[in-house]
This record gives structure tokens, C-alpha cells and sequence, in this order.
């Protein structure tokens, strides 16, 4: 079974790294970007079966590694 994990800073935390892209794309002529937010997606490979079981045990490595759940937040996607 396979697994999409998709973090993001949480709403209020700066984002240094969306607010460059943003200045980037002004740059480069696209204006109409007001903001930018930019995260990480992380997709695994699970010998899990059970959807159930694979959806908790993401949660948490989310929990444990894959996020910092202070200023992340993260989706769990079963694939």
C-alpha cells in the first residue's frame, strides 16, 4: 500500500521560502500571486494491507518525524 503525506506550515506561521517564490514569480511577470504558501509531500511504501492500520501508523511517524506538529500541519492520503 502506498502513502502521500502532505505538510504545510500551519496557517500564521511565516513562510520564508513561499514568500521568495512569490518575489520570484513577480519577477518574472506574474503579478496576480498574492501569496505563496510551500510545503513538502512525502510518499511511502507500506507492507501494511490494512488501510486502517496504515492510515494510523502514518500518523504516527507523522506525529513522531515527518512533521513538527508546533507550526505543521499534515494530510495523510492512502493511495
Amino acid at each position: 500500500m502506498k502513502a502521500r503525506v502532505t505538510v504545510m506550515l500551519k496557517t500564521g506561521v511565516l513562510d520564508p521560502q513561499g514568500e521568495a517564490v512569490r518575489h520570484a514569480l513577480g519577477s518574472l511577470g506574474f503579478a496576480g500571486v498574492q501569496g505563496v504558501r510551500q510545503g513538502k509531500v512525502i510518499e511511502l511504501d507500506l507492507t501494511e494491507t490494512d488501510a486502517t492500520k496504515a492510515e494510523a501508523e502514518v500518523k504516527t511517524m507523522c506525529e513522531k518525524l515527518l512533521a513538527n506538529t508546533v507550526i505543521e500541519s499534515y494530510r495523510v492520503e492512502l493511495l
